[in-house]
């Protein structure tokens, strides 16, 4: 069993900046890739950031230069700088990571149950 828990959503003035963070819990071996996805209604859902478990990015290309994706292996956390917010980054974003548990013994990809960001004046 695995657990992703996000956090660090909320609403930002345009050009303001949030932190979001996702923390995997469970019968953990290892975490290889993780990343962020956004959502919007009537969109589909959209790769924000990802990172891989050797440190390796990639972006959206309307985010670059804006966000900064990093994890932190101890705490099996990964975070999501975002800065200079625009109001169309207004959405859910939801963590996913493909997880490695050893019970069961398996490999998978999992995700979050997603955090608000809303940018607004």
């Amino acid at each position: 069993q695995v657990q992703l828990a996000e956090s660090g959503g909320g609403l930002v003035q345009p050009g303001g900046s949030l932190r979001l963070s996702c923390a995997a819990s469970g019968t953990i071996s290892r975490i290889h890739a993780m990343g962020w996805h956004r959502q919007t209604p009537g969109k589909e859902r959209e790769l924000v950031a990802r990172i891989t478990d050797g440190g390796s990015t990639n972006y959206l290309d309307s985010v670059k230069g804006r966000f900064a994706i990093s994890r932190d292996n101890a705490k099996n956390t990964v975070y999501l700088q975002m800065n200079s917010l625009k109001p169309e980054d207004t959405a859910v974003y939801l963590c996913n990571a493909l997880i490695q548990t050893y019970y069961p013994l398996d490999t998978r990809n999992y995700w979050g149950q997603g955090t608000q960001v809303t940018v607004s004046s």
